[in-house]
């Protein structure tokens, strides 16, 4: 899940150059921004993952769904955007979105990338992974895919494997 096409941060002049993050250093302020959007973004990744279970890791203190998507659209709109043609050869015009003014708000690239994410179809690929210990939410990418990772699967079977010999001992 990238940005999409011109909401990327970007580094301010003299910062890495390359559109990268080589020069990028949160204040606290913008820490304490991303991990309230992140907040917000688990219980709408909770949401959107019905009607199966949530991310254990934190089902029982989800923020509310209205208050989280109340933050997720005021976080979006802290860098204001204005609509741009592209229009290379041989291929369909599109509207693009583009930063009104140069900004380095990364919760507000954050925001408007999950805001075009949960509008998607790619929505409906969202899990959660259940393996022990495991917090993330993944796209489910094959139809037997259970864990966002192999690890993670791993661990799932040395559990279950764990907890029918213990049952047996």
């Amino acid at each position: 899940m990238g940005f999409p096409a011109g909401t990327a941060p970007r580094p301010a002049d003299g910062e890495g150059g390359s559109g990268g993050a080589a020069g990028f250093a949160a204040d606290a302020a913008q820490l304490v921004a991303v991990r309230e959007l992140r907040a917000a973004v688990r219980a709408l990744f909770a949401r959107a993952v019905r009607p199966g279970r949530p991310s254990p890791a934190d089902a029982a203190r989800l923020m509310p769904v209205p208050e989280a998507v109340r933050h997720l659209n005021e976080a979006a709109a802290r860098t204001p955007t204005m609509p741009a043609l592209d229009w290379p050869e041989d291929v369909a015009p599109a509207v693009r979105k583009r930063s009104v003014r140069a900004g380095n708000d990364l919760t507000a690239a954050l925001a408007d990338a999950l805001i075009a994410f949960l509008a998607s179809p790619d929505r409906d690929r969202l899990r959660a992974c259940h393996a022990p210990r495991c917090v993330r939410y993944f796209p489910k990418e094959h139809p037997r895919q259970e864990w966002c990772n192999p690890s993670c699967g791993n661990r799932a079977r040395v559990a279950r494997h764990h907890q029918r010999h213990k049952a047996t001992a």
